[in-house]
């Protein structure tokens, strides 16, 4: 998660000295620029600020880990994936910031600062509704089924109206919103408080931050709220909840959220910015700058590929975790799993950067394309295996298995991160440093709803590709209505057809496809020259 980098779009009344901005210089010699740029990878003077958005990237990450984990607890109330896909509307600001990212440039008090004036009210109202749904989050879930040990309890013992899927939604959606906000923020701060040499690292931050903050929202408390995992791992003494709760969790990283907003509020100035640009904005401007943005032919041709790269990925990614706890691994197990992923994540942009930080980034992206749809077929292949190995009577699984797992799921990560960072450099590369807040926005904004819109439309017709007959003549499993009268009267819904291998089967011909169709284009949107993608 899911998971993208941004600065100001500039819009002033007079005209721009390029001069004026250094950053500036090289990019107006064409392809020279490749050619001659300097990669000085010097973080000397840029600790202190690549640690600021560290630690800004993984508070963003907290929120995005929590919205992943919730849907695995849907999981034990047996709510359909066609609700799954209406709570992973959640995830969609990310996709739509574009729309305020214009006011987020340019509407600021210039005495509490550029990026602060929206940072620090977003990561407040962040922590307060935090603490406000710490006290409300177990009234939205409802009551716990009554098979508490993680696997999937039949639709009987469900108590209807249990959860409230659709403001479950709202609430996250609104976190999501913030979130957004936050980043737009970031991101513009960053390409100021890096240096010229080390900007390229803020997408680093980004990536390596967002990872950590992730995986605290989702992995680490999905394993602490398990008292399967604090018994058999953490506890000497057995107890029948886990070391935290959801609503314990919200309620310590508010107070966090809290406390850190206003350390950086106090303790962290803001660079003035020199350039007459950054004072003569309008909204109205900023948004007029927007649109010559999409008017550029480049920006066109790779917001194609942006839209459709990931939809050969959508089911593999947003389906897997849900068909493989369908399957019988709990979801902390599931969480525990990833654990040892964790160190892979963060490694692996820092390791990519140096190969992505020069005039051809997405070359490593036309690489690991073909591997990543690979993966999706493995990812099949293994979840079909899991239901042949599992043990309906201990509900476990033989130790290899465990180990299987892992090595499948470090080489997707592998691919994952080579796409996505790819991209991110790029984006990083190309953004017109005059207007880059929005023009970085604008690049990750049509990156996000390329993944978001396919998930959505591959969870939504998992349901209705799935055939499933209940072992009770006179009853079907068509809805979940059928499917609780099935389990009342003793049956059990029978998969005949499983929708989530069709769509693999179907999606990973598409992607091969999009592949040799793409390929080109690709090659021949990196060689364009830098004036290409200037608007200024």
């Amino acid at each position: 998660m899911n998971h993208v980098s941004k600065e100001g779009l500039r819009r002033h009344k007079s005209t721009f000295d390029k001069k004026s901005d250094p950053r500036l210089i090289n990019a107006e010699k064409g392809d020279s620029d490749h050619k001659s740029m300097s990669f000085n990878t010097s973080l000397s003077g840029d600790y202190g600020s690549i640690f600021i958005l560290l630690v800004l990237y993984i508070l963003q990450g907290i929120p995005l880990g929590l919205a992943g984990s919730i849907p695995l607890l849907l999981q034990n109330y047996k709510v359909s994936y066609s609700q799954q896909a209406i709570f992973s509307l959640c995830t969609w600001p990310f996709s739509l910031k574009l729309l305020w990212a214009p006011l987020v440039d340019s509407m600021y008090n210039k005495r509490f600062g550029r990026r602060k004036s929206w940072l620090i009210p977003t990561q407040y109202l962040i922590g307060l509704t935090l603490f406000l749904l710490s006290y409300k989050i177990d009234d939205l879930l409802g009551p716990l089924p009554k098979d508490q040990t993680g696997q999937s309890t039949p639709e009987s013992t469900i108590i209807p109206g249990s959860p409230h899927v659709y403001i479950l939604a709202c609430v996250f959606f609104f976190l999501n919103f913030l979130c957004a906000t936050q980043d737009i923020a970031v991101d513009g701060w960053a390409l100021t408080m890096l240096s010229k040499r080390n900007v390229v690292y803020g997408s680093t931050c980004n990536t390596v931050g967002q990872t950590i903050g992730f995986s605290l929202g989702y992995l680490v408390f999905l394993g602490l709220e398990s008292p399967e995992v604090c018994n058999k791992y953490l506890r000497s003494i057995p107890s029948d909840t886990g070391m935290i709760t959801l609503s314990g969790f919200l309620y310590f990283w508010s107070i966090i959220f809290l406390i850190t907003t206003s350390l950086v509020w106090l303790f962290k100035s803001e660079k003035m910015e020199k350039s007459k640009q950054a004072t003569e904005e309008t909204v109205l401007g900023t948004y007029l700058m927007l649109l010559k943005i999409l008017k550029l032919k480049s920006i066109r041709s790779f917001a194609i590929i942006l839209l459709t790269c990931k939809l050969a990925f959508a089911i593999t990614d947003s389906g897997t975790p849900l068909k493989l706890t369908e399957a019988g691994i709990s979801k902390e197990t599931l969480a525990f799993l990833s654990v040892p992923l964790i160190p892979l994540q963060i490694i692996l942009p820092w390791y990519l950067s140096k190969y992505t930080k020069g005039p051809k980034p997405l070359k490593i992206f036309i690489k690991s394309y073909p591997y990543r749809l690979i993966c999706g077929i493995i990812s099949a292949l293994l979840l079909y295996w899991t239901k042949q190995v599992h043990d309906p009577v201990t509900k476990s699984f033989p130790s290899y298995y465990y180990v299987i797992v892992l090595v499948a799921s470090g080489l997707h990560q592998v691919t994952i991160y080579c796409c996505y960072v790819a991209l991110l450099s790029f984006h990083s590369r190309i953004s017109d440093p005059s207007i880059g807040g929005t023009y970085m926005t604008l690049l990750n904004t049509i990156t996000n709803l390329g993944g978001n819109w396919p998930s959505f439309i591959s969870l939504w017709l998992l349901d209705y590709s799935t055939i499933k007959s209940c072992s009770v003549d006179g009853f079907s499993c068509n809805g979940k209505d059928a499917a609780s009268s099935c389990a009342a009267a003793g049956g059990q819904c029978v998969t005949i057809v499983d929708g989530y291998y069709i769509e693999v089967i179907i999606l990973t011909l598409i992607g091969f496809v999009w592949l040799k169709w793409a390929r080109k284009r690709i090659e021949r949107i990196e060689s364009l020259p830098a004036y290409n993608w200037r608007c200024t």
